[in-house]
């Protein structure tokens, strides 16, 4: 079994902007175990005899080709936001303090 501390918990939480209580952290830290437990037994499966598959099912990509189509203007998307200025929306800061 792989060990993972509270610390991993954290980190990655404070990574992701993720507060976390006491309770989920102890949940998470279980939860993040038994997944690197499944990484590590599929790390152990011999592979050597297999061939690589890339797509089993052979079906092909089926989305449209991209084409231009009519948009808002500029006045049209700013006018649904609440804050904007110079002719860009105006958001809160997600990367730390904001200026």
């Amino acid at each position: 079994m792989v060990k993972t501390s509270g610390i991993d918990v954290k980190k990655v939480a404070k990574l992701g902007n993720l507060p976390l209580s006491a309770d989920e952290e102890r949940i998470y830290t279980d939860q993040l175990s038994k997944v690197l437990d499944y990484v590590e037994l599929l790390d152990r499966a011999d592979t050597k005899n297999v061939e690589p598959t890339y797509n089993p099912t052979e079906s092909r990509n089926s989305l449209r080709e991209d084409s231009v189509k009519p948009s808002l203007s500029q006045e049209d998307a700013l006018s649904n936001s609440p804050k904007n200025t110079d002719g860009f929306i105006v958001t809160k800061g997600v990367f730390g303090e904001e200026q």
